[in-house]
C-alpha cells in the first residue's frame, strides 16, 4: 500500500518552491508533530487549491473558533512522498474545518488507461485546515506562486532575464 498521512490538527501546511525562477518545483508540505510528508506539485495545482479555499470560506457563515497559526517553516531539502494528481477538496461541517485530500498521479499503460494495480497503492495525503489556517495558506501560496518570473506586459508569458520572443510584439 502506498504512504497515507490524514493530519487533523496540522501545524504546517504550506507551498514551496526550489530552484531559480523558470525552473522552480512546487511541493505542498504538511507536519503535525514530528510527522511531515511533501507531495511533488504543479505552480497551477497549488494556486487552484488557494482559490477553492478562498471561494468555500466567502460562502460559510462567520466563525466563532479562536484563530489558530499556522507555521510556514519547512526544511531546507526533503524527498516527495509522491506526484500529486487528483485533488478533493470539501467542507467538514460538523467540525468546522476545510479538507485537502492529496492523491498520488495514477500510472496509466500504453493505451493510456489507468493501471488497475496502480489504485490500491497510490498514496494519499489528508489535511483538515481551520478557516484561519485555510487563508493563512491562500496568502503564502499566493506570495510563493507570484514569486516567479514576471509576465510580459503584452502576451502575459513569464519573461526570461534577457527578454523573450513575445508574439504579440512581432
Amino acid at each position: 500500500m502506498g504512504v497515507f498521512f490524514q493530519f487533523d490538527d496540522v501545524d504546517t501546511f504550506a507551498t514551496v518552491a526550489q530552484g531559480a525562477p523558470g525552473q522552480r518545483v512546487f511541493f505542498l508540505y504538511a507536519r503535525q508533530g514530528n510527522i511531515s510528508v511533501a507531495v511533488k506539485c504543479e505552480k497551477q495545482q497549488a494556486a487552484a487549491i488557494a482559490d477553492f479555499l478562498r471561494k468555500a470560506m466567502a460562502d460559510l457563515e462567520p466563525s466563532t473558533e479562536l484563530p489558530r497559526s499556522l507555521s510556514f517553516e519547512t526544511p531546507q531539502s526533503f524527498e516527495p512522498s509522491f506526484v500529486l494528481g487528483p485533488i478533493a477538496l470539501g467542507y467538514d461541517r460538523e467540525n468546522d474545518r476545510l479538507l485537502v485530500q492529496l492523491e498520488e498521479i495514477i500510472a496509466v499503460d500504453e493505451d493510456g488507461e489507468p493501471d488497475e494495480e496502480a489504485f490500491d497503492d497510490r498514496g494519499q495525503v489528508r489535511v483538515l485546515l481551520q478557516r484561519d489556517q485555510a487563508l493563512a495558506f491562500c496568502a503564502h501560496t499566493d506570495s510563493v506562486v507570484s514569486a516567479g518570473r514576471a509576465p510580459c506586459a503584452f502576451c502575459g508569458r513569464p519573461m526570461e532575464p534577457n527578454g523573450h520572443p513575445c508574439p504579440t510584439m512581432n
